[in-house]
């Protein structure tokens, strides 16, 4: 869909936006740290598959900014919205370095990652915000929605009188033209 976006400024995590998510889409933040996504895994060295979430259809959860997952992982997710897919291609030193993973992962692979973020979320007991917070959120969007609302009817209500004025211009031409036949034809009188 488009090119490759350095994230770690030194080739080492690249993005590509596969799929972009709606534009009013939520990503993580520190409000809504934990995320989760369905992925595929693949080396880069033979585009063998690795790891995917796909076959069995669940979904892998954590926490961004924790250590939990590898270091590009937390990079590129943080740039995601839900319902983006991206291909993350991740260098070694981002992923699992001189180690490797063994026996899938050999040492320094630089691995390949399709990554859809399905959702993201707060922590477990945490409040995403104050209840006055989320209302007022709420009245936001629903002013956009009227707003937008208004805007498409406004369309309709010009689209309509365009119509009615171009139905007008047909009616005066026939009009016209069934004035500028009248007399014409008739036989003349001896």
């Amino acid at each position: 869909m488009g090119d490759a976006i350095d994230l770690s400024g030194d080739g080492g995590v690249l993005k590509e936006i596969v799929r972009r998510a709606k534009p009013d889409a939520v990503s993580p933040s520190d409000d809504l740290p934990v995320v989760d996504v369905h992925y595929e895994g693949i080396l880069a060295e033979d585009e063998k598959v690795f790891d995917t979430t796909r076959e069995d259809n669940l979904v892998f959860s954590f926490e961004l900014g924790t250590g939990s997952v590898i270091r590009s992982w937390d990079i590129a997710l943080k740039t995601m919205k839900v319902g983006e897919v991206a291909k993350i291609t991740c260098k070694p030193e981002y992923a699992y370095g001189r180690a490797g993973s063994p026996p899938d992962i050999p040492p320094d692979a630089t691995l390949i990652f399709e990554v859809e973020l399905v959702a993201c979320r707060p922590r477990k007991g945490a409040s995403v915000g104050s209840v006055s917070e989320e209302r007022a959120r709420l009245e936001d969007l629903k002013k956009q929605r009227e707003i937008a609302a208004a805007a498409k009817e406004d369309d309709k209500k010009k689209r309509e009188e365009a119509k009615a004025a171009a139905a007008a211009r047909i009616q005066a031409k026939l009009d016209a033209k069934k004035g500028q036949g009248k007399g014409k034809g008739k036989g003349k009188a001896k």
